[in-house]
Parts: structure tokens; sequence; C-alpha cells
């Protein structure tokens, strides 16, 4: 997912990861794992999966690392599983590119960014909202801002994430009403750069996902575009690397993460107190505020579809056009699905 907190630094550079590669624990009762024996599907069995260790990428909190805790969903997997924290996607998707990491998921742009760049790596799967009316990122602006559209962005300083989909969201709210990126000035930003140039005034606006918009419409900030379609999409996007994806054997092993991982958020969204309590304790933010943006959590996982392929095409252009990279991007060709047609998590039997 695009979303992240402040309070977690973790990608800082090209390729930095958080701290130390945190093991996926395996002391989860019965009671607490749900999911330990439900995930142990048959072909999933594999011992010549033994000698794998995958590296998940999380992007900023989505609640993956402590729902693995919960659920079990790892614990009988034959196979070890770490987690790596990100601030945002940029540097994640650079990660799954070098290796670093062997899955992850990210929004709409840094894909786009990423494979500008010629980055190694695949988008895989779809982290599809089961709330597409509700915004996980929106352009912000501080309590007693005169500004009130879209249009008023003109000459005004914009916090951005570069090459996140926030940025995307930015670039599209300009567009949208006839303005390019020379016509405001899209200050480059990590999220707890921006938080920071935000409180303090020296941005007048602030383009900015999940939970940190949230939080500061809480204590007093407006939402002056809301992260919706057709300006922004609401779905992000699991990439993975190359060189893992080019080993059969891995691939293989690899799908079966994804899969894990989909049952997860699968039950999360059954159980969303529960979800709502890993969310608080993986971001570091009270329960309430976990709880108020808990609606852009709900997902689906499914594979991409030709209608993503073409949304994103269409962001890849008007990045392309706006000058925001210098390479045109073909989608398709940094696709592999690595689940089945019709897969959709959202359908899974899991235990609540």
């Amino acid at each position: 997912m695009r979303k992240t907190t402040t309070r977690l630094i973790g990608a800082v550079g090209s390729l930095a990861l958080a701290g130390t590669l945190v093991a996926c624990g395996s002391s989860s009762s019965d009671t607490d794992a749900p999911l330990s024996n439900a995930a142990d599907t048959s072909d999933a069995k594999h011992p010549e999966w033994s000698k794998y260790t995958f590296t998940i990428g999380d992007n900023g909190g989505d609640g993956s690392q402590e729902l693995a805790k919960l659920t079990g969903v790892f614990d009988k997997a034959p196979y070890k599983v770490k987690f790596a924290r990100f601030t945002y996607g940029p540097p994640l998707v650079q990660a799954a590119a070098s290796g670093h990491i062997d899955l992850g998921s990210v929004g709409d742009v840094p894909p786009i960014t990423g494979a500008a760049k010629e980055y190694g790596f695949k988008v895989v799967a779809v982290n599809r909202s089961l709330t597409p009316d509700q915004a996980v990122e929106n352009i912000i602006v501080p309590k007693g801002s005169k500004l009130n559209t879209a249009a008023d962005l003109k000459g005004k300083r914009i916090a951005v994430p570069q090459g996140s989909s926030a940025h995307g969201l930015a670039l599209n709210a300009l567009k949208s009403v006839g303005l390019t990126p020379k016509d405001a000035k899209l200050v480059f930003l990590d999220p707890a750069a921006g938080a920071t140039a935000f409180n303090t005034g020296k941005v007048d606006a602030w383009s900015i996902w999940n939970p940190q918009s949230a939080i500061a419409v809480k204590n007093g900030a407006r939402i002056l575009v809301k992260g919706l379609p057709p300006i922004d999409q609401t779905s992000s996007y699991y990439v993975a690397s190359d060189t893992s994806l080019k080993d059969k054997t891995k691939r293989a092993a690899l799908t079966d993460v994804l899969k894990r991982l989909s049952r997860e958020f699968a039950w999360a969204v059954k159980n969303p107190d529960k979800y709502a309590q890993a969310l608080s304790k993986e971001q570091g933010i009270p329960l309430d505020d976990a709880k108020a943006s808990l609606a852009a959590y709900s997902n689906r996982v499914t594979p991409v579809d030709q209608s993503d392929i073409e949304l994103e095409q269409k962001l890849a252009d008007a990045f392309l056009e706006a000058g925001q990279i210098t390479k045109k991007v073909d989608i398709k060709s940094i696709t592999d699905n690595l689940l089945p047609a019709g897969y959709d998590s959202s359908k899974l039997k899991v235990t609540s």
C-alpha cells in the first residue's frame, strides 16, 4: 500500500532499509493464528523452498508484519520471511530491482518512475480497494488557508514525496484545471519533511496519503483535492524482483508468499478492530487515528488486468508529457502476473 506515517523513518537514501530486517515470528497460538493451517495448502508444501528467505517490503506500515503475527499465516510456510520498512514507494521499487527485497506493495507512480530509470522489477499483482469511494490520499491545506480549488494552486508551494502516488495526484490535480508543474512549485520532500514543512507554514499545500492526511484534517487541516477517480487511482501494486521471477522454483515460492499475504489482508478486512490495532502498533499512531483511516486499507489482492495497464499507461504518459520523467514507459512490458486469472482474495474463506 501507499500509506505511511511520519514516525516511521524507513528508507533513507536510495536503498537504505529501516533498521535491521525483522523476521516474522512463529510463536502464535492456535487461537491467535486463525490462518496458520488454512494457508498451508497442499500446493505450498514444497521442501525445495526451505532454502529461501523472502524479504517483504513494507511501505510504511500497512499492517502486514503485525497481521502476520496475529494470523500466523507464515508460521508453517516452507520458507522464511522477513519484513523491511520503507517510508514510501520509490526506494522500495529500487530495492526490489536490486534484489534487496523480493516483494512489496507501492502506489501507482513508483512503478512508472522506476521503469523510467530502467530498474529490474515487474508489477505482479494489484491491491484493489474495496472502498473505491474512499480517498487513500489527498491534497490538503492548513487551517485558515484561502485556497479553495485546485486552480488556486497556481503559483503555490506544494509539498510532494517525489515519485510517489501523491506526486501523481498533484500532477493530475493541476492538469485537471489546465495547469502544469511549471505553474506551481512542487517541493519534493519525503513524508516526514513534508509534515514539518506543512505544519510550520513553509508550503501552501501538501499532497499526501493516509494516515497523515486524516491526522492533519483531524488537527484542523482541510482537504482541497480528494484522491479519487478520475484524478487519482485508489489501487496499489505489488512489485517483485526480476531475479526472483526468472527463477522458476523461486517464482513458484514467491507466488505462495503473495497468496499468504492476500489471505492475511482478507482476514483483516473481516476483523476491522484487530486490523486497526495492528495498524496502530505498526505505524505508532493512536488507535482512534488508525480506525479513522481504516477504510483506505480495505483491499483485495487480484491479478493486474487490462484496465489497470491502461490507467498506468495514461499516468506514465502524463508524467512524460509534464517532464517528470525523461523516458517513455511501456506498462505492459513491466507487468508479469503471479496470480492466476480470476484470483480475488475477497472471495477467500478465512476464519474470523
